[in-house]
């Protein structure tokens, strides 16, 4: 069903259309309550969004000192609200100072207390980057009308503070959600999940249940129309490769490793001939195979290197084995190293197996695509990326996932920014995909 409801309150003055067409759902009640105590939150958008940007919470692997301040805030922010279940989940990490990397779950009890809808967002963040390129400081909050600059305003404070909307949304009405609401807010998602909901996974495995509903809000369209429910394989490879420095006004005394890289990776081009299949759930819908990151090698002009270092990113349709990749890597690696006189080897620096995709037909995507449908008045749909977000972690273990929010994508960049209008309708689709359908009871 399309309206014209886009971010308009669920009432019969902010919109008719969506009150008389739902009007026959009891949960649609509720929705509405919370739908426009949501809407009026900007303030409270933009004061959240300023202390958390204020707070860096860099992993090790980033120079930083982990999340450890960010969840204390949080973990106060969720005891002034009285929520009435709060547990901290700490991977012990000797990395950091504090010596873990915290985990929290908060849970408002639902009518049915054997179903929660999940909420999952991760409080780390990716450093700043060249400072230069920024138009104000990184860790300072600016209101430029209805965006909000600053590193993590969009991953993964949007998610964060959305999630938090609802919370404050419902424990200030006097209905109990249909089912829990469950906020969990991770950490170590930007290098490895290690130390963050895979660890979580791991030592709390009872904390999700199979008819759990569960959400990530850190990956969307501007539109919000992808409901993302399938993801591809990732490898990430070091490659070296190894040959002989000299002087370059002499380059037959040497191997010049520099060469040698560059032919493997214009013959690695040949993966996307050799891996061709198409899915059209994703975007893009093939694999991809692309060389990125290159290490120095040698710092003066007149030096045949002797050593050159290349990355090498692949996002490989699940169809594929990660081992036919490889094999196919060692093929073209072998016919670089008769060619150049060179050795070659690699390692990998990233390595998830696609898990199977969140079946279309799962509650929790049927939820979502009647939630941003209706709160939204637009037609989404599920789809598959490239991409990897904690999902994957939950799919390999049989929870159906989806991954959604209305995004700017300004993710990682200088001058990230969000929207405060996206922030509070991905609020509302939260509290429609709780409420929905469901009948409502009283406190």
């Amino acid at each position: 069903m399309e309206t014209s409801c886009r971010r308009k309150p669920a009432s019969r003055e902010g919109c008719p259309e969506l009150w008389r067409c739902c009007a026959n759902n009891p949960g649609f009640f509720m929705f509405s309550a919370l739908s426009e105590h949501i809407q009026r939150q900007r303030e409270r958008v933009i004061t959240l969004q300023r202390d958390l940007v204020a707070i860096p919470a860099l992993g090790p692997a980033n120079d930083g000192q982990g999340e450890q301040e960010k969840a204390a805030y949080l973990l106060d922010l969720l005891k002034n609200l009285r929520i009435p279940r709060i547990e901290e989940i700490p991977a012990p990490d000797g990395d950091v100072v504090c010596g873990f990397r915290p985990n929290l779950a908060a849970l408002i009890p639902g009518r049915d207390t054997a179903r929660t809808f999940w909420v999952i967002s991760h409080t780390d963040i990716v450093p700043p980057g060249d400072a230069a390129l920024w138009t104000g400081p990184p860790f300072k909050l600016r209101v430029k009308g209805d965006l909000l600059y600053g590193r993590g305003v969009e991953d993964n404070h949007q998610g964060i503070v959305s999630s938090l909307l609802v919370a404050e949304a419902l424990l200030a009405s006097s209905a109990l959600p249909p089912i829990n609401y469950g906020m969990l807010f991770v950490a170590d998602e930007e290098t490895s999940s290690n130390k963050g909901l895979e660890f979580v996974l791991k030592t709390r495995p009872a904390l999700f249940g199979a008819d759990d509903l569960i959400l990530i809000p850190d990956f969307g369209t501007a539109d919000g129309t992808m409901v993302e429910v399938a993801e591809k394989s990732i490898l990430w490879l070091k490659i070296s490769v190894f040959g002989k420095q000299c002087h370059a006004s002499n380059p037959e005394k040497g191997k010049n490793t520099l060469v040698a890289s560059a032919d493997l990776i214009m013959r690695l081009r040949a993966l996307y001939s050799r891996f061709a299949d198409q899915d059209q759930l994703f975007i893009p819908p093939i694999s991809t195979f692309e060389a990125t990151k290159k290490e120095a090698n040698v710092p003066n002009v007149n030096t045949i290197p002797g050593l050159d270092v290349f990355y090498l990113d692949c996002r490989v349709l699940s169809r594929y084995d990660l081992d036919e990749v490889l094999k196919a890597l060692e093929e073209h690696a072998t016919e670089v190293s008769k060619a150049h006189g060179v050795r070659i080897k690699w390692e990998t620096v990233q390595e998830v197996r696609s898990a199977p995709a969140t079946p279309v037909d799962s509650p929790i995507v049927r939820r979502m695509l009647a939630a941003v449908g209706q709160v939204l008045g637009t037609n989404p749909k599920p789809q598959g990326i490239g991409g990897g977000t904690v999902a994957s972690f939950l799919r390999a273990r049989g929870y159906p996932a989806v991954v959604w929010a209305t995004l700017l994508g300004t993710a990682h960049q200088p001058d990230e920014h969000s929207s405060i209008r996206n922030t509070i309708a991905d609020a509302q689709v939260m509290a429609h995909v709780l409420c929905n359908g469901e009948q409502v009871s009283e406190f």
